[in-house]
């Protein structure tokens, strides 16, 4: 199933590439977007190793992004919001009261790659499918219920000073900037991890997300597996669904999509653990050694500080510093 996800997926980079569908004559205002359909699939959650439902769900306009657990009773909403993050060490979890949704990083990163502003998320488990590890089969499933405009402005967070947050020797920090650009580095001593491919930048917009970011990724190291599965986590890890890494190299037979796959993979997460924020982002983001806790925690000290961002729209979407994919 994963494989048969990857190869659509990269079919329909093809048809990105040649179609034209990245905007080019934008004259009118720039609006808010969700699906025209829903979509429904499923795969394996990576903690549980259950088989999980996923459903997209066309939302209204300021609906925002809205996590449903549909096997509760009754089913139980959760938006995606930063401030309900919580047991944020390995993956970024929503917690409400006694419902939570986990793993939710991967496939807010391909929503917002796609800038989609409303959404429902259904899933019949406390976390999303894996899928192959990375955003690109949840770029495929989102396409499949086609893009559609609403008729209200697309809201945007503009940084409007330097804000960061700092745990030990890692940081994540906002800077202004005229577009969405992200900075990443990551620092391990281990054979698998060449220095010269533990930092990369992208100014973000939809052809370079599904391009350069998306593909990638998500990794561990074998020798953390055993220990994670003896305390019912990562029961679904498979090297299907990650890059596994052992103390001479990269387990998996294929090896690696990109050289930097590594540090794509952290950005792709970042992009995923921002668009929290509420709505994307206007900012130059440098990050080292950051995970979900630091990026979560990067938000919360833009929320808490109002004098460090404002809400924009752009009634000319010439004027928008970030690309998307056309809505036709």
């Amino acid at each position: 199933m994963q494989k048969r996800y990857l190869f659509v997926f990269y079919q329909w980079l093809n048809v990105l590439t040649y179609s034209g569908n990245l905007d080019e004559d934008r004259s009118s205002m720039l609006k808010q977007r969700t699906l025209k359909r829903v979509v429904k699939a499923s795969g394996i959650g990576l903690h549980s190793g259950q088989k999980v439902l996923i459903n997209f769900v066309p939302h209204v306009a300021d609906g925002g992004i809205v996590f449903r657990r549909i096997d509760l009773n009754p089913p139980t909403d959760m938006p995606a919001d930063a401030m309900l993050i919580q047991d944020a060490v390995m993956c970024s979890k929503l917690v409400q009261e006694n419902a939570k949704v986990g793993t939710i990083e991967h496939v807010m990163s391909a929503i917002a790659g796609l800038g989609i502003d409303n959404l429902i998320i259904e899933v019949s488990a406390s976390e999303v499918p894996i899928m192959d590890g990375s955003a690109g089969p949840f770029i495929y499933l989102l396409m499949q219920g086609e893009l559609v405009e609403q008729d209200s402005p697309k809201k945007f967070v503009r940084i409007i000073k330097p804000i960061e947050a700092l745990i030990d020797d890692k940081r994540a920090i906002f800077h202004p900037h005229e577009g969405f650009q992200l900075n990443f580095t990551i620092d391990f001593d281990h054979p698998a991890f060449a220095k010269e491919y533990q930092s990369a930048t992208i100014d973000f917009s939809t052809e370079t997300f599904v391009y350069e970011v998306s593909g990638a990724r998500t990794f561990g190291f074998m020798k953390d597996l055993d220990y994670l599965k003896s305390n019912n986590l990562a029961l679904g890890a498979s090297l299907d669904n990650a890059i596994g890494v052992d103390e001479t190299g990269v387990v998996n037979e294929e090896g690696l999509r990109f050289a930097d796959e590594f540090v794509r993979h952290k950005i792709l997460d970042a992009v995923g653990d921002l668009y929290l924020l509420g709505h994307q982002i206007i900012a130059k983001f440098d990050g080292y050694k950051s995970g979900h806790a630091l990026n979560n925690q990067l938000l919360r000290n833009v929320k808490s500080d109002p004098s460090s961002y404002e809400i924009v729209t752009f009634d000319d979407a010439k004027s928008c510093p970030i690309q998307y994919v056309n809505v036709t």
